[in-house]
């Protein structure tokens, strides 16, 4: 059983509302992107599909990923954990497209696929014609194409919606909160910056990843056709799979807080380096600190102190008092 994610349907690629782009729960957005030329392009036919890119392409070469058919579309580790069971090159688009084309009708193709590529820098003009109305917000837009692939459930920082350009998808979401049941790998050999879920979601080993059957109690599972979105909110885990011989998905990425501040991932790899290994007394006495300081920070908590002595714990952080911490934890690191 799979838990159902909010649908709505009729909304316009120009009218979403900030109750949408700031929802802390998934939604698929039905027909979002009906009107984007390159969705019309893709329902006559992969082949027009193709011709619509190469209309904005500038010959710079891209970075494509390929995985054995044996893989059935899974990118994934080696079974050591040491690399990764995929390659890598950097071709031509045009070169790409006509590997898709050439592999459609063959049962098990090997997967190929360009991922995350920044639309306005490779394909110009491409948004003038296929975009969102975000309002003020800046995301970075990038564009993923391919045959049938499977991406590992992997979270990321900004919010998302992603518009299914060609083809189709399936998402399986989990709240943040299952972290613990997903068997996440590695945080150092990641095979696109994020921690990955370990699980083959095809194949469950539930003998070796027996706490992944609670994940799945918790899991949000959308099949989202041609021209249809799904808003994924931060830090949602999300398994990501094209089901078709040729699949486009553009998505939207931005965040809450000013491009200055830094991601919350370094003070998660600085906090396992300092506290991590302390006794259990002192790690739940850095736990008090943290709710204090940080999860139930409260304004009204810092009446005692002057507002022009606050520093570094101002709230909100201006840029100024930002860069002064940014400077203070970078001088305690190379002690």
């Amino acid at each position: 059983m799979t838990i159902p994610i909010r649908e709505l349907s009729g909304i316009g690629s120009q009218q979403l509302t900030d109750d949408i782009l700031t929802s802390t729960e998934p939604l698929i957005l039905r027909g979002l992107g009906a009107n984007w030329p390159m969705v019309q392009a893709a329902t006559a036919s992969q082949l027009d599909a193709s011709k619509y890119l190469m209309r904005f392409y500038r010959g710079q070469q891209v970075g494509a990923f390929m995985s054995s058919p044996e893989a059935k579309g899974r990118y994934f580790y080696n079974d050591t954990v040491t690399a990764f069971d995929f390659g890598s090159v950097h071709a031509r688009l045009d070169q790409v497209l006509q590997e898709l084309w050439d592999k459609k009708d063959l049962d098990t193709p090997p997967s190929l696929y360009v991922g995350s590529t920044m639309v306005d820098e490779y394909l110009p003009g491409f948004r003038a014609e296929n975009d969102l109305g975000l309002g003020a917000r800046d995301p970075l837009v990038s564009i993923w194409i391919g045959n049938r692939s499977r991406i590992a459930a992997h979270h990321d920082l900004p919010d998302n919606i992603a518009v299914v350009a060609a083809g189709r998808r399936r998402f399986t979401l989990f709240p943040p909160d299952q972290v613990a049941n997903l068997y996440i790998g590695p945080l150092d050999l990641t095979p696109a910056g994020q921690a990955i879920s370990m699980v083959d979601f095809h194949q469950p080993d539930f003998v070796k990843f027996p706490k992944f059957a609670q994940a799945l109690a918790h899991a949000h599972v959308a099949e989202l056709e041609t021209g249809d979105a799904i808003f994924i909110p931060s830090m949602w885990w999300h398994h990501v799979e094209g089901l078709e011989a040729f699949n486009v998905l553009v998505n939207y990425w931005w965040r809450h807080t000013p491009a200055w501040v830094d991601s919350p991932t370094g003070a998660l790899m600085y906090a396992i380096m300092t506290i991590r290994n302390l006794p259990p007394e002192q790690r739940h006495a850095w736990a008090s600190l943290f709710d204090h300081y940080v999860f139930d920070a409260d304004v009204d908590d810092l009446a005692h102190i002057p507002p022009n002595a606050r520093g570094s714990l101002s709230m909100p952080l201006s840029e100024e008092e930002t860069r002064k911490l940014r400077t203070q934890v970078m001088n305690r690191m190379k002690r």
